[in-house]
């Protein structure tokens, strides 16, 4: 998936420590590669962008729709009319359908996309927590109150956490993160 390099694509860019958020979070979950423009680059999606140009024009030269599904089948016949009717000069006179029929066809392949490792350097707070983020969401780690203010590595491949103190290489909570709720306490109730 191509984007460019606004806050809801990616965070990236946003002076955070690795972390990916929400939208980034699904596609790899889905095995879908993310690519982003580089920075100051805009005609990269400004192709897309011309696309959706010629759509609101296509539609709004017809009459308005006056429901969803009046305006899904409005744009279901302009995909139609764009990809299998309209020949391309960019693409020797031939329509984006025939061109693609001619490419190779690439496959999935586990790759490993869903997978995202990174550490992180932080320190239990006074009641005995750190905090990490993923996919947007804030989550609390109870780590224990006897471990308050102990500076900590947290060593993180997707939902596998491994807390470790910094200064004695001790494993102080290893755990599987629970992505429905927030708080992630020592003793999770099953």
């Amino acid at each position: 998936m191509l984007t460019d390099n606004g806050l809801v694509y990616t965070v990236r860019l946003a002076g955070g420590k690795g972390g990916r958020n929400q939208l980034e979070t699904r596609l790899a979950e889905l095995g879908i590669t993310q690519k982003h423009t580089r920075p100051g680059h805009p005609t990269t999606t400004g192709k897309v962008e011309r696309f959706q140009q010629t759509l609101k024009k296509w539609i709004a030269a017809r009459p308005a729709a006056s429901t969803i599904g009046e305006l899904q089948r409005l744009v279901d016949e302009f995909v139609h009319i764009y990809n299998n009717q309209r020949p391309h000069t960019s693409l020797g006179k031939v329509t984006p359908a025939v061109a693609y029929r001619r490419l190779p066809k690439d496959e999935p392949r586990d790759d490993g996309a869903g997978h995202h490792y990174r550490i992180r350097h932080d320190i239990v707070d006074p009641t005995g927590t750190v905090s990490l983020r993923r996919a947007g969401k804030m989550h609390h780690i109870m780590v224990s109150r006897k471990h308050k203010r102990t500076p900590v590595i947290l060593i993180i491949d997707d939902l596998d956490i491994r807390v470790v103190n910094k200064t004695t290489g001790e494993l102080l909570r290893h755990l599987k993160l629970n992505t429905e709720i927030g708080y992630q306490p020592l003793h999770p109730k099953t």
